[in-house]
Protein backbone atom coordinates (compact mmCIF):
# COMPACT_ATOMS: atom_id res chain seq x y z
CA UNK A 1 0.00 0.00 0.00
CA UNK A 2 2.86 2.37 0.82
CA UNK A 3 4.44 1.84 -2.60
CA UNK A 4 1.07 2.29 -4.31
CA UNK A 5 0.60 5.61 -2.50
CA UNK A 6 4.10 6.70 -3.55
CA UNK A 7 3.47 5.84 -7.21
CA UNK A 8 0.08 7.56 -7.32
CA UNK A 9 1.28 10.65 -5.45
CA UNK A 10 4.32 11.02 -7.74
CA UNK A 11 2.15 10.76 -10.84
CA UNK A 12 -0.52 13.14 -9.55
CA UNK A 13 2.07 15.76 -8.56
CA UNK A 14 4.61 15.61 -11.40
CA UNK A 15 2.55 14.75 -14.52
CA UNK A 16 0.18 17.78 -14.30
CA UNK A 17 3.21 20.06 -13.93
CA UNK A 18 4.80 18.49 -17.02
CA UNK A 19 1.51 18.82 -18.92
CA UNK A 20 1.21 22.49 -17.94
CA UNK A 21 4.76 23.06 -19.21
CA UNK A 22 3.70 21.25 -22.43
CA UNK A 23 6.32 18.53 -21.92
CA UNK A 24 3.81 15.69 -22.37
CA UNK A 25 2.66 13.00 -19.97
CA UNK A 26 5.42 10.54 -20.97
CA UNK A 27 8.20 12.84 -19.77
CA UNK A 28 6.14 13.65 -16.67
CA UNK A 29 5.97 9.98 -15.69
CA UNK A 30 9.69 9.52 -16.39
CA UNK A 31 10.53 12.51 -14.17
CA UNK A 32 8.26 11.15 -11.44
CA UNK A 33 10.10 7.84 -11.58
CA UNK A 34 13.49 9.55 -11.40
CA UNK A 35 12.28 11.55 -8.37
CA UNK A 36 11.18 8.51 -6.32
CA UNK A 37 13.77 6.03 -7.61
CA UNK A 38 17.08 4.88 -6.11
CA UNK A 39 18.91 8.00 -7.33
CA UNK A 40 16.19 10.39 -6.19
CA UNK A 41 14.32 10.14 -2.90
CA UNK A 42 14.85 6.34 -2.83
CA UNK A 43 11.21 5.73 -1.87
CA UNK A 44 11.01 2.53 -3.98
CA UNK A 45 13.45 -0.31 -3.58
CA UNK A 46 12.84 -3.10 -6.14
CA UNK A 47 12.84 -1.37 -9.53
CA UNK A 48 13.02 -4.56 -11.63
CA UNK A 49 9.88 -5.99 -9.98
CA UNK A 50 7.98 -2.77 -10.71
CA UNK A 51 9.18 -2.79 -14.33
CA UNK A 52 7.96 -6.37 -14.88
CA UNK A 53 4.53 -5.57 -13.42
CA UNK A 54 4.27 -2.34 -15.40
CA UNK A 55 4.88 -4.16 -18.70
CA UNK A 56 1.18 -5.06 -18.45
CA UNK A 57 0.51 -1.44 -19.40
CA UNK A 58 2.19 -2.01 -22.78
CA UNK A 59 0.23 -5.26 -23.14
CA UNK A 60 -3.11 -3.55 -22.45
CA UNK A 61 -2.22 -0.70 -24.82
CA UNK A 62 -1.60 -3.05 -27.72
CA UNK A 63 -4.79 -4.97 -26.92
CA UNK A 64 -6.81 -1.73 -27.17
CA UNK A 65 -5.04 -0.81 -30.43
CA UNK A 66 -5.81 -4.28 -31.76
CA UNK A 67 -9.51 -3.70 -31.04
CA UNK A 68 -9.37 -0.80 -33.53
CA UNK A 69 -8.08 -3.06 -36.33
CA UNK A 70 -9.92 -5.92 -37.95
CA UNK A 71 -8.07 -8.84 -39.58
CA UNK A 72 -8.69 -7.43 -43.07
CA UNK A 73 -7.01 -4.12 -42.21
CA UNK A 74 -4.14 -5.95 -40.53
CA UNK A 75 -3.68 -8.12 -43.62
CA UNK A 76 -3.56 -4.93 -45.68
CA UNK A 77 -0.62 -3.74 -43.53
CA UNK A 78 1.54 -6.81 -44.16
CA UNK A 79 3.77 -4.98 -46.63
CA UNK A 80 4.42 -2.16 -44.15
CA UNK A 81 4.88 -4.58 -41.24
CA UNK A 82 7.23 -7.12 -42.82
CA UNK A 83 8.74 -5.13 -45.69
CA UNK A 84 9.12 -1.80 -43.90
CA UNK A 85 9.90 -3.38 -40.54
CA UNK A 86 12.68 -5.61 -41.86
CA UNK A 87 14.18 -2.71 -43.84
CA UNK A 88 14.21 -0.46 -40.77
CA UNK A 89 15.70 -3.14 -38.51
CA UNK A 90 18.39 -4.07 -41.05
CA UNK A 91 19.39 -0.45 -41.76
CA UNK A 92 19.44 0.74 -38.14
CA UNK A 93 20.99 -2.51 -36.91
CA UNK A 94 23.82 -2.38 -39.45
CA UNK A 95 24.74 1.20 -38.55
CA UNK A 96 24.58 0.59 -34.79
CA UNK A 97 26.50 -2.70 -34.95
CA UNK A 98 29.22 -0.92 -36.93
CA UNK A 99 29.36 1.88 -34.35
CA UNK A 100 29.69 -0.59 -31.46
CA UNK A 101 32.44 -2.51 -33.30
CA UNK A 102 34.27 0.81 -33.62
CA UNK A 103 34.06 1.14 -29.81
CA UNK A 104 35.94 -2.15 -29.50
CA UNK A 105 33.16 -4.61 -28.60
CA UNK A 106 33.50 -8.22 -29.79
CA UNK A 107 31.40 -8.96 -32.84
CA UNK A 108 28.96 -11.17 -30.87
CA UNK A 109 28.29 -8.45 -28.29
CA UNK A 110 28.12 -5.74 -30.97
CA UNK A 111 25.62 -7.78 -33.00
CA UNK A 112 23.26 -8.41 -30.07
CA UNK A 113 23.54 -4.89 -28.63
CA UNK A 114 23.25 -3.18 -32.03
CA UNK A 115 20.09 -5.08 -32.99
CA UNK A 116 18.62 -4.45 -29.52
CA UNK A 117 19.30 -0.71 -29.88
CA UNK A 118 17.64 -0.77 -33.33
CA UNK A 119 14.34 -1.64 -31.59
CA UNK A 120 12.19 1.31 -30.55
CA UNK A 121 9.92 1.78 -27.55
CA UNK A 122 6.37 0.77 -28.46
CA UNK A 123 5.06 2.38 -25.28
CA UNK A 124 6.81 5.73 -25.81
CA UNK A 125 6.15 6.01 -29.54
CA UNK A 126 2.50 4.91 -29.50
CA UNK A 127 1.58 6.97 -26.42
CA UNK A 128 3.23 10.03 -27.99
CA UNK A 129 1.40 9.48 -31.29
CA UNK A 130 -1.92 9.06 -29.46
CA UNK A 131 -1.40 12.32 -27.54
CA UNK A 132 -0.52 14.13 -30.79
CA UNK A 133 -3.33 12.49 -32.85
CA UNK A 134 -0.69 11.08 -35.20
CA UNK A 135 -1.58 7.38 -35.01
CA UNK A 136 -4.21 7.56 -37.78
CA UNK A 137 -1.98 9.55 -40.17
CA UNK A 138 0.09 7.82 -42.91
CA UNK A 139 3.29 8.51 -40.95
CA UNK A 140 1.70 7.15 -37.76
CA UNK A 141 0.51 3.98 -39.52
CA UNK A 142 3.98 3.37 -40.97
CA UNK A 143 5.61 3.89 -37.57
CA UNK A 144 3.12 1.55 -35.89
CA UNK A 145 3.69 -1.15 -38.54
CA UNK A 146 7.43 -1.00 -37.83
CA UNK A 147 6.84 -1.20 -34.07
CA UNK A 148 4.68 -4.26 -34.62
CA UNK A 149 7.44 -5.95 -36.62
CA UNK A 150 9.95 -5.08 -33.87
CA UNK A 151 7.76 -6.86 -31.31
CA UNK A 152 7.92 -9.93 -33.56
CA UNK A 153 11.69 -9.59 -34.17
CA UNK A 154 12.49 -9.20 -30.45
CA UNK A 155 11.76 -12.89 -29.83
CA UNK A 156 14.44 -14.39 -32.15
CA UNK A 157 16.82 -11.68 -30.93
CA UNK A 158 16.44 -12.85 -27.33
CA UNK A 159 16.87 -16.45 -28.53
CA UNK A 160 20.06 -15.42 -30.37
CA UNK A 161 21.88 -14.51 -27.13
CA UNK A 162 22.52 -18.07 -25.81
CA UNK A 163 23.42 -19.25 -29.32
CA UNK A 164 26.18 -16.63 -29.66
CA UNK A 165 27.32 -17.24 -26.10
CA UNK A 166 27.67 -20.96 -26.88
CA UNK A 167 29.73 -20.22 -29.99
CA UNK A 168 26.89 -20.85 -32.41
CA UNK A 169 26.15 -24.41 -31.38
CA UNK A 170 22.56 -25.25 -30.65
CA UNK A 171 20.78 -28.58 -30.56
CA UNK A 172 18.38 -28.77 -33.49
CA UNK A 173 15.75 -30.59 -31.47
CA UNK A 174 15.49 -27.75 -28.97
CA UNK A 175 15.02 -25.24 -31.80
CA UNK A 176 12.20 -27.28 -33.30
CA UNK A 177 10.56 -27.64 -29.89
CA UNK A 178 10.67 -23.88 -29.34
CA UNK A 179 9.21 -23.23 -32.80
CA UNK A 180 6.43 -25.76 -32.24
CA UNK A 181 5.63 -24.26 -28.84
CA UNK A 182 5.47 -20.75 -30.30
CA UNK A 183 3.22 -21.92 -33.16
CA UNK A 184 0.94 -23.69 -30.69
CA UNK A 185 0.70 -20.54 -28.53
CA UNK A 186 -0.27 -18.35 -31.51
CA UNK A 187 -2.80 -20.95 -32.66
CA UNK A 188 -4.19 -21.05 -29.13
CA UNK A 189 -4.64 -17.26 -29.12
CA UNK A 190 -6.47 -17.47 -32.48
CA UNK A 191 -8.79 -20.22 -31.21
CA UNK A 192 -9.49 -18.37 -27.94
CA UNK A 193 -10.09 -15.04 -29.66
CA UNK A 194 -12.24 -16.32 -32.50
CA UNK A 195 -14.23 -19.21 -31.04
CA UNK A 196 -14.24 -19.16 -27.23
CA UNK A 197 -14.18 -15.52 -26.15
CA UNK A 198 -17.51 -14.36 -27.59
CA UNK A 199 -19.63 -17.15 -26.05
CA UNK A 200 -17.86 -16.61 -22.74
CA UNK A 201 -18.47 -12.85 -22.86
CA UNK A 202 -22.11 -13.50 -23.71
CA UNK A 203 -22.50 -15.65 -20.60
CA UNK A 204 -20.74 -13.06 -18.41
CA UNK A 205 -22.85 -10.22 -19.85
CA UNK A 206 -26.05 -12.13 -19.05
CA UNK A 207 -25.22 -12.03 -15.35
CA UNK A 208 -25.77 -8.26 -15.43
CA UNK A 209 -22.81 -7.70 -13.08
CA UNK A 210 -20.67 -5.05 -14.77
CA UNK A 211 -17.59 -5.56 -12.61
CA UNK A 212 -17.60 -9.25 -13.61
CA UNK A 213 -17.30 -8.22 -17.26
CA UNK A 214 -14.34 -5.99 -16.32
CA UNK A 215 -12.75 -8.90 -14.47
CA UNK A 216 -13.23 -11.14 -17.50
CA UNK A 217 -11.64 -8.53 -19.80
CA UNK A 218 -8.57 -8.34 -17.56
CA UNK A 219 -8.46 -12.14 -17.24
CA UNK A 220 -8.53 -12.45 -21.02
CA UNK A 221 -5.64 -10.06 -21.62
CA UNK A 222 -3.46 -11.22 -18.71
CA UNK A 223 -4.16 -14.87 -19.51
CA UNK A 224 -3.12 -14.48 -23.15
CA UNK A 225 -0.03 -12.53 -22.07
CA UNK A 226 0.92 -15.36 -19.71
CA UNK A 227 0.34 -17.94 -22.44
CA UNK A 228 2.68 -16.08 -24.80
CA UNK A 229 5.30 -15.68 -22.06
CA UNK A 230 5.23 -19.43 -21.37
CA UNK A 231 5.89 -20.02 -25.07
CA UNK A 232 8.78 -17.55 -25.08
CA UNK A 233 6.90 -15.00 -27.19
CA UNK A 234 6.03 -11.34 -26.71
CA UNK A 235 3.17 -10.65 -24.31
CA UNK A 236 2.33 -7.45 -26.18
CA UNK A 237 2.19 -9.27 -29.53
CA UNK A 238 -0.23 -11.86 -28.16
CA UNK A 239 -2.48 -9.18 -26.67
CA UNK A 240 -2.46 -7.27 -29.96
CA UNK A 241 -3.44 -10.40 -31.88
CA UNK A 242 -6.29 -11.07 -29.43
CA UNK A 243 -7.51 -7.50 -29.85
CA UNK A 244 -7.51 -7.84 -33.64
CA UNK A 245 -9.55 -11.05 -33.44
CA UNK A 246 -12.14 -9.25 -31.27
CA UNK A 247 -12.22 -6.08 -33.40
CA UNK A 248 -15.47 -7.12 -35.07
CA UNK A 249 -17.12 -8.26 -31.86
CA UNK A 250 -20.25 -6.61 -30.50
CA UNK A 251 -18.39 -6.37 -27.17
CA UNK A 252 -15.51 -4.37 -28.61
CA UNK A 253 -16.54 -1.00 -27.15
CA UNK A 254 -17.35 -2.49 -23.75
CA UNK A 255 -13.94 -4.19 -23.64
CA UNK A 256 -12.20 -0.97 -24.66
CA UNK A 257 -13.98 1.15 -22.04
CA UNK A 258 -13.30 -1.41 -19.29
CA UNK A 259 -9.61 -1.84 -20.15
CA UNK A 260 -8.83 1.86 -20.74
CA UNK A 261 -8.44 2.97 -17.07
CA UNK A 262 -6.15 0.04 -16.23
CA UNK A 263 -4.16 0.61 -19.41
CA UNK A 264 -3.58 4.26 -18.56
CA UNK A 265 -2.50 3.57 -14.98
CA UNK A 266 -0.20 0.64 -15.83
CA UNK A 267 1.31 2.46 -18.79
CA UNK A 268 2.05 5.39 -16.51
CA UNK A 269 3.59 2.93 -14.03
CA UNK A 270 5.77 1.56 -16.83
CA UNK A 271 7.19 5.00 -17.61
CA UNK A 272 7.71 5.64 -13.88
CA UNK A 273 9.65 2.35 -13.65
CA UNK A 274 11.80 3.34 -16.64
CA UNK A 275 12.49 6.68 -14.94
CA UNK A 276 13.63 4.80 -11.83
CA UNK A 277 16.15 2.77 -13.89
CA UNK A 278 18.12 5.89 -14.87
CA UNK A 279 21.46 5.53 -13.07
CA UNK A 280 22.28 9.12 -12.14
CA UNK A 281 25.36 7.87 -10.28
CA UNK A 282 26.83 6.69 -13.57
CA UNK A 283 25.83 9.97 -15.20
CA UNK A 284 27.61 11.92 -12.46
CA UNK A 285 30.75 9.78 -12.55
CA UNK A 286 31.17 9.70 -16.36
CA UNK A 287 29.11 12.57 -17.78
CA UNK A 288 31.15 13.02 -20.96
CA UNK A 289 30.96 9.37 -21.97
CA UNK A 290 27.24 9.10 -21.18
CA UNK A 291 26.43 12.30 -23.08
CA UNK A 292 28.46 11.20 -26.10
CA UNK A 293 26.90 7.72 -26.04
CA UNK A 294 23.29 8.96 -25.82
CA UNK A 295 23.76 11.77 -28.36
CA UNK A 296 25.62 9.48 -30.75
CA UNK A 297 23.03 6.71 -30.40
CA UNK A 298 20.10 9.05 -31.10
CA UNK A 299 21.89 10.81 -33.97
CA UNK A 300 23.02 7.60 -35.69
CA UNK A 301 19.66 5.88 -35.35
CA UNK A 302 17.70 8.99 -36.40
CA UNK A 303 19.92 9.40 -39.46
CA UNK A 304 19.33 5.77 -40.45
CA UNK A 305 15.57 6.16 -39.95
CA UNK A 306 15.53 9.35 -42.02
CA UNK A 307 17.41 7.55 -44.80
CA UNK A 308 14.96 4.60 -44.97
CA UNK A 309 11.87 6.80 -44.57
CA UNK A 310 11.72 7.53 -48.29
CA UNK A 311 11.67 3.84 -49.18
CA UNK A 312 8.86 3.38 -46.63
CA UNK A 313 6.71 6.01 -48.38
CA UNK A 314 7.11 8.76 -45.77
CA UNK A 315 6.92 12.17 -47.39
CA UNK A 316 9.85 14.57 -47.18
CA UNK A 317 8.15 16.90 -44.70
CA UNK A 318 7.39 14.04 -42.30
CA UNK A 319 10.73 12.22 -42.33
CA UNK A 320 12.17 14.21 -39.44
CA UNK A 321 9.07 13.52 -37.30
CA UNK A 322 9.19 9.83 -38.27
CA UNK A 323 12.86 9.61 -37.27
CA UNK A 324 12.24 11.31 -33.90
CA UNK A 325 9.29 9.05 -33.08
CA UNK A 326 11.36 5.87 -33.50
CA UNK A 327 14.89 7.03 -32.59
CA UNK A 328 14.72 6.06 -28.91
CA UNK A 329 15.63 2.65 -27.56
CA UNK A 330 12.94 0.16 -26.63
CA UNK A 331 11.80 -1.75 -23.58
CA UNK A 332 13.00 -5.06 -25.08
CA UNK A 333 16.56 -3.73 -24.94
CA UNK A 334 16.48 -4.02 -21.13
CA UNK A 335 15.69 -7.73 -21.44
CA UNK A 336 18.30 -8.35 -24.15
CA UNK A 337 21.08 -6.53 -22.27
CA UNK A 338 20.34 -8.40 -19.03
CA UNK A 339 20.28 -11.71 -20.90
CA UNK A 340 23.54 -10.88 -22.71
CA UNK A 341 25.28 -10.01 -19.44
CA UNK A 342 24.03 -13.23 -17.85
CA UNK A 343 25.36 -15.23 -20.81
CA UNK A 344 28.75 -13.51 -20.62
CA UNK A 345 28.39 -11.59 -23.91
CA UNK A 346 28.28 -8.11 -22.35
CA UNK A 347 30.46 -6.82 -19.57
CA UNK A 348 28.64 -5.33 -16.58
CA UNK A 349 29.93 -1.85 -17.42
CA UNK A 350 28.64 -1.99 -20.98
CA UNK A 351 25.28 -3.35 -19.84
CA UNK A 352 24.92 -0.43 -17.40
CA UNK A 353 25.95 2.13 -20.04
CA UNK A 354 23.64 0.78 -22.74
CA UNK A 355 20.71 0.43 -20.34
CA UNK A 356 21.24 4.02 -19.26
CA UNK A 357 21.43 5.16 -22.90
CA UNK A 358 18.08 3.51 -23.69
CA UNK A 359 16.36 4.98 -20.62
CA UNK A 360 17.70 8.48 -21.34
CA UNK A 361 16.69 8.21 -25.01
CA UNK A 362 13.11 7.53 -23.90
CA UNK A 363 13.23 10.55 -21.61
CA UNK A 364 14.67 12.79 -24.34
CA UNK A 365 12.08 11.84 -26.99
CA UNK A 366 9.34 14.23 -25.71
CA UNK A 367 11.91 17.05 -25.45
CA UNK A 368 13.17 16.48 -28.99
CA UNK A 369 9.57 16.42 -30.26
CA UNK A 370 8.89 19.65 -28.39
CA UNK A 371 11.91 21.26 -30.06
CA UNK A 372 10.68 19.94 -33.42
CA UNK A 373 7.22 21.46 -32.85
CA UNK A 374 8.73 24.81 -31.81
CA UNK A 375 10.81 24.80 -34.97
CA UNK A 376 7.72 24.10 -37.08
CA UNK A 377 5.80 26.84 -35.28
CA UNK A 378 8.57 29.36 -35.99
CA UNK A 379 8.49 28.36 -39.64
CA UNK A 380 4.71 28.68 -39.68
CA UNK A 381 4.84 32.08 -38.00
CA UNK A 382 7.48 33.26 -40.47
CA UNK A 383 5.45 32.02 -43.40
CA UNK A 384 2.30 33.61 -42.00
CA UNK A 385 4.06 36.96 -41.63
CA UNK A 386 5.45 36.67 -45.15
CA UNK A 387 2.13 35.76 -46.71
CA UNK A 388 0.04 38.19 -44.60
CA UNK A 389 -2.64 35.56 -44.13
CA UNK A 390 -4.73 37.85 -41.92
CA UNK A 391 -5.61 39.93 -44.96
CA UNK A 392 -5.15 37.48 -47.83
CA UNK A 393 -6.52 34.28 -46.30
CA UNK A 394 -9.67 35.09 -44.32
CA UNK A 395 -11.04 31.53 -44.72
CA UNK A 396 -9.90 28.38 -42.93
CA UNK A 397 -10.81 25.07 -44.61
CA UNK A 398 -10.58 22.07 -42.29
CA UNK A 399 -10.26 18.93 -44.38
CA UNK A 400 -9.28 19.05 -48.04
CA UNK A 401 -10.80 15.88 -49.40
CA UNK A 402 -13.34 15.63 -52.22
CA UNK A 403 -15.64 18.20 -50.58
CA UNK A 404 -13.13 20.71 -49.25
CA UNK A 405 -11.19 20.72 -52.53
CA UNK A 406 -14.13 22.08 -54.49
CA UNK A 407 -14.76 24.83 -51.94
CA UNK A 408 -11.08 25.79 -51.90
CA UNK A 409 -10.66 25.77 -55.67
CA UNK A 410 -13.75 27.94 -56.13
CA UNK A 411 -12.45 30.46 -53.61
CA UNK A 412 -8.95 30.37 -55.08
CA UNK A 413 -10.26 30.85 -58.62
CA UNK A 414 -12.05 33.99 -57.48
CA UNK A 415 -9.11 35.57 -55.69
CA UNK A 416 -9.95 34.42 -52.14
CA UNK A 417 -6.97 32.73 -50.47
CA UNK A 418 -7.64 30.11 -47.80
CA UNK A 419 -5.67 28.40 -45.07
CA UNK A 420 -6.03 24.63 -45.35
CA UNK A 421 -5.78 22.22 -42.39
CA UNK A 422 -5.24 18.60 -43.37
CA UNK A 423 -3.34 15.51 -42.17
CA UNK A 424 -2.51 13.95 -45.56
CA UNK A 425 1.17 14.76 -46.30
CA UNK A 426 0.86 13.95 -50.03
CA UNK A 427 -2.12 16.26 -50.33
CA UNK A 428 -0.22 19.00 -48.53
CA UNK A 429 2.78 18.77 -50.88
CA UNK A 430 0.47 19.18 -53.89
CA UNK A 431 -1.39 22.13 -52.33
CA UNK A 432 1.82 23.99 -51.54
CA UNK A 433 2.87 23.76 -55.18
CA UNK A 434 -0.40 25.45 -56.14
CA UNK A 435 0.15 28.30 -53.69
CA UNK A 436 -2.16 27.27 -50.86
CA UNK A 437 -1.27 28.08 -47.26
CA UNK A 438 -1.33 24.68 -45.52
CA UNK A 439 -0.95 23.50 -41.93
CA UNK A 440 -0.34 19.81 -41.30
CA UNK A 441 -2.14 18.07 -38.44
CA UNK A 442 -5.45 17.36 -36.75
CA UNK A 443 -7.81 20.30 -37.36
CA UNK A 444 -9.50 19.75 -33.99
CA UNK A 445 -6.32 20.78 -32.15
CA UNK A 446 -6.63 24.28 -30.67
CA UNK A 447 -2.94 25.09 -31.14
CA UNK A 448 -3.27 24.33 -34.86
CA UNK A 449 -6.41 26.46 -35.18
CA UNK A 450 -4.66 29.35 -33.45
CA UNK A 451 -1.58 28.97 -35.66
CA UNK A 452 -3.88 29.09 -38.69
CA UNK A 453 -5.35 32.41 -37.47
CA UNK A 454 -8.77 31.24 -36.26
CA UNK A 455 -8.98 34.17 -33.88
CA UNK A 456 -8.83 36.58 -36.86
CA UNK A 457 -10.41 34.54 -39.67
CA UNK A 458 -13.76 35.56 -41.19
CA UNK A 459 -15.02 32.02 -41.89
CA UNK A 460 -14.31 28.40 -40.91
CA UNK A 461 -15.31 25.76 -43.46
CA UNK A 462 -15.75 22.43 -41.66
CA UNK A 463 -15.24 19.91 -44.48
CA UNK A 464 -13.89 17.03 -42.36
CA UNK A 465 -15.02 13.62 -43.58
CA UNK A 466 -15.25 11.91 -40.17
CA UNK A 467 -18.49 12.82 -38.35
CA UNK A 468 -17.06 12.67 -34.81
CA UNK A 469 -14.04 14.79 -35.75
CA UNK A 470 -16.32 17.27 -37.55
CA UNK A 471 -18.48 17.73 -34.46
CA UNK A 472 -15.41 17.97 -32.23
CA UNK A 473 -14.08 20.79 -34.42
CA UNK A 474 -17.39 22.69 -34.11
CA UNK A 475 -17.40 22.24 -30.32
CA UNK A 476 -13.84 23.54 -29.94
CA UNK A 477 -14.30 26.40 -32.37
CA UNK A 478 -17.52 27.49 -30.63
CA UNK A 479 -15.82 27.37 -27.22
CA UNK A 480 -12.55 29.11 -28.17
CA UNK A 481 -13.58 31.35 -31.09
CA UNK A 482 -17.25 32.23 -30.47
CA UNK A 483 -17.24 35.01 -33.08
CA UNK A 484 -16.00 32.80 -35.92
CA UNK A 485 -18.78 31.91 -38.43
CA UNK A 486 -18.88 28.24 -39.41
CA UNK A 487 -19.97 26.68 -42.70
CA UNK A 488 -20.21 22.91 -42.30
CA UNK A 489 -20.49 19.86 -44.47
CA UNK A 490 -22.99 17.20 -43.35
CA UNK A 491 -22.59 13.59 -44.38
CA UNK A 492 -26.17 12.63 -43.58
CA UNK A 493 -29.33 13.81 -41.83
CA UNK A 494 -28.11 12.78 -38.35
CA UNK A 495 -24.93 14.77 -38.88
CA UNK A 496 -27.06 17.70 -40.08
CA UNK A 497 -29.15 17.58 -36.89
CA UNK A 498 -26.08 17.39 -34.64
CA UNK A 499 -24.59 20.43 -36.36
CA UNK A 500 -27.84 22.37 -36.03
CA UNK A 501 -28.05 21.52 -32.32
CA UNK A 502 -24.59 23.08 -32.00
CA UNK A 503 -25.80 26.33 -33.49
CA UNK A 504 -24.41 25.92 -37.02
CA UNK A 505 -26.85 27.50 -39.48
CA UNK A 506 -25.04 27.18 -42.82
CA UNK A 507 -24.89 23.45 -43.56
CA UNK A 508 -24.53 21.68 -46.89
CA UNK A 509 -25.27 17.99 -47.22
CA UNK A 510 -22.56 16.51 -49.41
CA UNK A 511 -24.82 14.54 -51.82
CA UNK A 512 -28.07 16.52 -51.62
CA UNK A 513 -27.41 19.22 -54.23
CA UNK A 514 -25.83 16.85 -56.76
CA UNK A 515 -28.76 14.43 -56.38
CA UNK A 516 -31.16 17.36 -56.81
CA UNK A 517 -29.46 18.38 -60.07
CA UNK A 518 -29.66 14.77 -61.24
CA UNK A 519 -33.38 14.86 -60.47
CA UNK A 520 -33.76 18.06 -62.55
CA UNK A 521 -31.95 16.38 -65.44
CA UNK A 522 -34.26 13.37 -65.13
CA UNK A 523 -37.34 15.64 -65.33
CA UNK A 524 -35.95 17.39 -68.40
CA UNK A 525 -35.20 14.01 -70.02
CA UNK A 526 -38.85 13.12 -69.50
CA UNK A 527 -39.97 16.21 -71.39
CA UNK A 528 -40.43 18.77 -68.60
CA UNK A 529 -39.43 22.31 -69.58
CA UNK A 530 -36.00 23.29 -68.15
CA UNK A 531 -37.38 26.36 -66.32
CA UNK A 532 -40.25 24.32 -64.88
CA UNK A 533 -37.83 21.54 -63.82
CA UNK A 534 -35.73 24.11 -61.97
CA UNK A 535 -38.82 25.49 -60.18
CA UNK A 536 -39.84 21.97 -59.15
CA UNK A 537 -36.34 21.26 -57.80
CA UNK A 538 -36.29 24.55 -55.88
CA UNK A 539 -39.70 23.79 -54.39
CA UNK A 540 -38.48 20.35 -53.33
CA UNK A 541 -35.38 21.92 -51.72
CA UNK A 542 -37.52 24.38 -49.73
CA UNK A 543 -39.89 21.64 -48.61
CA UNK A 544 -37.03 19.32 -47.61
CA UNK A 545 -35.28 21.99 -45.54
CA UNK A 546 -38.56 22.98 -43.87
CA UNK A 547 -39.21 19.35 -43.00
CA UNK A 548 -35.75 19.02 -41.47
CA UNK A 549 -36.21 22.16 -39.38
CA UNK A 550 -39.63 20.94 -38.22
CA UNK A 551 -38.13 17.55 -37.29
CA UNK A 552 -35.20 19.05 -35.36
CA UNK A 553 -37.08 19.47 -32.00
CA UNK A 554 -38.32 15.88 -32.22
CA UNK A 555 -34.78 14.66 -32.95
CA UNK A 556 -33.61 16.54 -29.87
CA UNK A 557 -36.39 15.01 -27.79
CA UNK A 558 -35.61 11.56 -29.17
CA UNK A 559 -31.94 11.97 -28.28
CA UNK A 560 -32.90 12.93 -24.74
CA UNK A 561 -35.29 9.99 -24.60
CA UNK A 562 -32.64 7.52 -25.79
CA UNK A 563 -30.21 8.83 -23.19
CA UNK A 564 -32.92 8.51 -20.53
CA UNK A 565 -33.73 4.96 -21.66
CA UNK A 566 -30.04 4.03 -21.49
CA UNK A 567 -29.74 5.46 -17.99
CA UNK A 568 -32.94 3.70 -16.93
CA UNK A 569 -31.74 0.39 -18.31
CA UNK A 570 -28.47 0.69 -16.40
CA UNK A 571 -30.41 1.48 -13.22
CA UNK A 572 -32.70 -1.52 -13.77
CA UNK A 573 -29.69 -3.78 -14.32
CA UNK A 574 -28.20 -2.51 -11.05
CA UNK A 575 -31.47 -3.16 -9.18
CA UNK A 576 -31.87 -6.62 -10.70
CA UNK A 577 -28.33 -7.46 -9.68
CA UNK A 578 -29.05 -6.39 -6.11
CA UNK A 579 -32.30 -8.43 -6.11
CA UNK A 580 -30.44 -11.46 -7.41
CA UNK A 581 -27.82 -11.15 -4.69
CA UNK A 582 -30.54 -10.88 -2.03
CA UNK A 583 -32.33 -13.87 -3.53
CA UNK A 584 -29.15 -15.97 -3.40
CA UNK A 585 -28.49 -14.97 0.22
CA UNK A 586 -32.04 -15.86 1.29
CA UNK A 587 -31.95 -19.16 -0.54
CA UNK A 588 -28.64 -20.07 1.10
CA UNK A 589 -30.11 -19.22 4.51
CA UNK A 590 -33.46 -21.00 3.95
CA UNK A 591 -32.27 -24.53 3.06
CA UNK A 592 -34.97 -27.09 2.13
CA UNK A 593 -37.83 -25.00 3.51
CA UNK A 594 -36.90 -22.06 1.19
CA UNK A 595 -36.85 -24.37 -1.83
Amino acid sequence: MTEAIVFLAAAVIVVPIAARLKLGSVLGYLLAGAAIGPWGLALIGDVSHTLHLAELGVVLMLFVIGLELDPARLAGMRREVFGGGSLQLAACGAVLVGALLAFGLPWQAALVAGLALALSSTATAVQTMVERNELATPTGRTAFAILLFQDIAAIPLIALVPLLAAGGAAPGEAGWERFALAFAAVAGVVVIGRYLTRPAMRLVARTGVRELFTAFALLLVVGIAQLMTAAGLSMALGAFLAGVLLAGSEYRHALESDIEPFKGLLLGLFFIAVGMTIDFGLVASRPGLVLALVAGFLAVKAAALWAVARALGVTARQRVLFAILLAQGGEFAFVVFASARGAGLLAREWEALLTLAVALSMALTPLVLLAHDRWLCRRAEGARAADAIDEEAPVIIAGFGRFGQIVGRLLFANGVRAVVLDHDPDQIEMLRRFGYKVFYGDATRLDLLRAAGADRARLLVDAIDDVDASLALVDRARASFPGLPILARARNVSHYFELRLRGVTVIERETFESALRAGRAALEALGVDAFRAREMADAFRRHNLATLEATLPHYQDETRMLNAVKAGREELERLFAKDRERFERERARGGEEWR
